[in-house]
């Protein structure tokens, strides 16, 4: 009876090992930062051209060379503006002075969002890397760029919080402006990172873990 118990614990144990392996190999393969494929090519920022808190022009051309991040929000967002807002000042923190990377936050209510109004935004949330620039303009031009540019759901809905909704979510964008994204362990992409789940949360809801750990993980991958 013991021969036979030891087999079995030793096939247990071989098996485990296996799967162990395979495991930490899926979760390697997830961290690597792939691209994202629509009709055989690359997905590629769109060119856009707004105005920044300084009254500044910025095009994409202007992010060249860099590795950022683009997110799509308001200053009067009364829900997850802020906390996305918080998230993204702990990762410019993380690379405060590293001339390669910027940020880019495009407000969905141009109309009210004016570079003055901005500006008194970034003053209250202490932004001040020279590459976050929050970035106002035509209506129609910032929809086409975040529902069709990078499927980033934005829209004007009275029924939502301040009169707008949006989804949350942050991409993340290489030196050639191309959108890059992880692959789960079935090689799907997971082309946005959550930004409107606090960063400390210690209770998340599932699905909705933290994950500006992973987006700064990312950037530093992209950087290197």
């Amino acid at each position: 009876m013991k021969k036979y118990s030891y087999v079995g614990i030793s096939l247990v144990v071989l098996i485990f090992g296996i799967w162990v392996v395979n495991e930490y190999n899926s979760r390697n393969e997830s961290e690597e930062l792939g691209y994202i494929i629509v009709n055989g090519e690359k997905k590629k920022v769109p060119n856009f051209e707004l105005i920044n808190q300084d009254k500044e022009t910025i095009t994409n051309a202007d992010y060249k060379d860099k590795v950022y991040v683009i997110e799509f929000f308001f200053v009067n967002c009364p829900s997850i503006c802020p906390v996305m807002t918080s998230n993204l000042v702990e990762v410019q923190n993380e690379f405060y002075g590293n001339m390669d990377f910027g940020i880019a936050s495009i407000t969905i209510n141009p109309e009210f969002d004016t570079p003055e109004i901005l500006k008194e935004y970034a003053e209250e949330y202490k932004i001040k890397h020279a590459n976050w620039h929050l970035l106002t303009g035509d209506q129609n031009e910032i929809y086409n760029l975040s529902n069709k540019g990078f499927n980033i759901y934005a829209a004007e809905d009275e029924n939502a919080p301040g009169g707008f909704e949006h989804s949350g979510y942050f991409a993340l964008v290489d030196q050639e402006g191309y959108i890059r994204s992880r692959h789960d362990q079935f090689g799907n992409p997971i082309i946005f990172y959550r930004g409107s789940v606090p960063h400390d949360e210690q209770n998340p809801l599932e699905g909705e873990e933290p994950q500006i750990d992973i987006l700064i993980k990312d950037i530093k991958s992209l950087l290197e």
